[in-house]
């Protein structure tokens, strides 16, 4: 498959999945001229997708100032500003260190185990060397879960018994695949609420640990966060950004969302790159984060 055919099928994936977001917008600037009332109902659409107060009212100022001449400047402007309201394109991904260690966070429920699988298909993919660690000892599940994923993309993972060490886990798979050339390590957390200070104490504790063998581990750590919850997505965002520091996001379930507009809302708070988005439960459903394509999917019928 050439890699214009990838990218409109990846495209085509975007548009399905922003149905529900794309529809709450609805059909914006359709009178016969711009008035007080379309400012109004587009502040209103853009709230109920869940842009949140603060970027909806930065969004309305900016496009009253650029005084857009018809209906048509107007979403043209809209656009521009959308657009600039998302983070650029994620660097692409290049190892630093070996191995290069990914610390994947998230609450229960947000689909970050399923994230870990994707992922390491996708590496694999690219023609490196993975190993998965299942750091979520706290739920057996996860770890089976974790499991079947690296049986069906051939990727070795290490796992204990439930209840073992989260911290000692990831620092053996860590040590395990620096031993062995293994370019990439994906590592499973706990997902307890995130308003728990046992969970945040122990995600610091993990980057400690890791700290003591790399003093860049963990390269990267990925908040993957559930479209769906709205709002309550930028809550999480923030504490764990306060707590342990991350690197990026991973945005989840834009297929079964409405609320596809947290996206800015949580740029404009944090300014976090997004690095994926999850799309449905297939494999090709994890697609690397393109703002232009988020903002025409958004928008375009």
């Amino acid at each position: 498959m050439s890699a214009d055919a990838r990218a409109g099928g990846a495209f085509a994936r975007l548009r399905r999945a922003l149905e529900r977001s794309r529809a709450r917008l609805g059909d914006l600037f359709t009178g016969a001229r711009l008035d007080e009332a379309e400012y109004e109902a587009l502040e209103a659409r853009l709230l109920s997708a869940d842009v949140g107060i603060e970027t909806t009212e930065a969004l309305l100022d900016a496009l009253r100032a650029a005084r857009p001449a018809d209906a048509a400047a107007a979403r043209e402007t809209l656009r521009r500003l959308l657009r600039e309201a998302l983070p650029p394109p994620a660097e692409p991904f290049h190892p630093r260190g070996r191995p290069h260690c990914v610390l994947v966070v998230g609450v229960n429920g947000s689909g970050k185990t399923t994230t870990l699988g994707k992922l390491a298909a996708w590496h694999r993919a690219q023609g490196r060397s993975v190993l998965l660690a299942a750091g979520d000892t706290y739920r057996a599940a996860a770890a089976e879960q974790l499991a079947a994923w690296g049986e069906r993309c051939g990727v070795p993972v290490l796992r204990q018994a439930p209840g073992a060490d989260a911290a000692a886990l990831i620092h053996d798979a860590y040590a395990h695949a620096r031993a062995r050339g293994i370019e990439v390590l994906l590592a499973d957390t706990a997902g307890r609420l995130h308003n728990r200070d046992t969970l945040m104490a122990e995600l610091a504790k993990i980057k400690r640990v890791l700290g003591r063998l790399d003093p860049e581990a963990p390269q990267d750590t990925l908040l993957v966060l559930d479209a769906t919850t709205g709002q309550n997505a930028l809550e999480q965002a923030k504490r764990f950004h306060e707590a342990i520091g991350l690197s990026g996001l991973v945005v989840t379930k834009l297929d079964g969302s409405a609320r596809a507009g947290v996206l800015f809302a949580v740029h404009r708070a944090l300014g976090l790159p997004v690095h994926w988005v999850g799309l449905g439960e297939g494999l090709e459903d994890l697609a690397p984060f393109d703002p232009d394509a988020f903002v025409s999917a958004l928008l375009d019928g």
